[in-house]
This record gives C-alpha cells, sequence and structure tokens, in this order.
C-alpha cells in the first residue's frame, strides 16, 4: 500500500486547496443578488448552512449578526471584485470556527436514557400514569433523550445571554 502511494505523490499543497475551496464558495456567494445587508446576510448564512449540511459529524457555528454586518460595511467599501473576494474569503477563514459540545449536553445525553427507564418504570405504578405502559419503550427512551438535550441547550442558551 505504502508503495503505492508512492506514485501518486504528494497531493494538492494546503494553501492550494485552501485557494481551491475559497474560490469556489466565493463564487457560490457572488451568484446572489446581493444590494442590501439582508442579501448579503441571507447568503453568509447559506453558505453556513451549506457547511454543516454537506460535511458529516462536524458543525460549524454562525457569525453573529454584528459580524455579519462589520464583514458587509467593509464588503461594500472596497471597488473592484478583488478586494470584495479578499474580505469574503478573510471572513470566512475566521469566522468558521467548528461547534464544540458542552459538557452539560455530553452528560445530559448520557444521564437521560437511563432516567428515563426509571422514570417509565416509577410511573406504571402510578394509577393516574397507566397509560405510559401503552408507550413502547423504543418510543419513549429516545423521545425523552431528545427533549432533555434540547432543553438543555436552550437554558443554557438563555442563562448565557
Amino acid at each position: 500500500m505504502g508503495g503505492s502511494m508512492g506514485f501518486l505523490g504528494k497531493g494538492v499543497p494546503p494553501t492550494q486547496m485552501m485557494n481551491m475551496v475559497m474560490g469556489s464558495l466565493y463564487k457560490q456567494f457572488t451568484q446572489k443578488a446581493i444590494n442590501n445587508f439582508d442579501d448579503f446576510h441571507v447568503a453568509v448564512l447559506d453558505i453556513f448552512n451549506n457547511f454543516n449540511s454537506a460535511l458529516p459529524g462536524r458543525h460549524f457555528d454562525f457569525p453573529t449578526p454584528e459580524e455579519i454586518k462589520a464583514c458587509f460595511t467593509r464588503w461594500k467599501g472596497e471597488r473592484d471584485e478583488e478586494g470584495k473576494k479578499k474580505v469574503f474569503i478573510e471572513f470566512i477563514t475566521k469566522k468558521v470556527k467548528p461547534s464544540k459540545l458542552d459538557d452539560v449536553t455530553m452528560i445530559t445525553g448520557i444521564v437521560s436514557p437511563p432516567a428515563a427507564m426509571a422514570a417509565k418504570r416509577a410511573g406504571e405504578n402510578v394509577p393516574q400514569l397507566k397509560l405510559i405502559k401503552l408507550i413502547p419503550d423504543v418510543i419513549f427512551v429516545p423521545t425523552v433523550t431528545i427533549l432533555a438535550i434540547v432543553s438543555a441547550k436552550l437554558s443554557r442558551r438563555m442563562y448565557l445571554k
């Protein structure tokens, strides 16, 4: 295997690969009609949405509207296409950051399935919750886990703002 890889060479240098990716992103970006900030904002969010849907596993955080507005004013101030492209590429390279999974989400995802099973078993013995026996474990546990993770993320976002 190693011998056959030697024939292939070293591949595309990282800088050249980055230039190709950024060039295609800018091309996709400029295909949209950008007349005002809202159009610019939608185009940037569309690129980040494409990142998150195309790359499996790893997701990227969206920049804040203030950051996008600052980039828009710099982008709009540039006279030539090359300057606009440079501002856009600089913005994307600085603002594309992988989203990090926080400890609260991880712990919630680990703890909630056994807690859901225990709650279901305890609820089956309560007369007012006899209806809970009709829900299969295969549906109940993932549903409770997803709801717990969503509520943990929402409460964390509300708390941090």
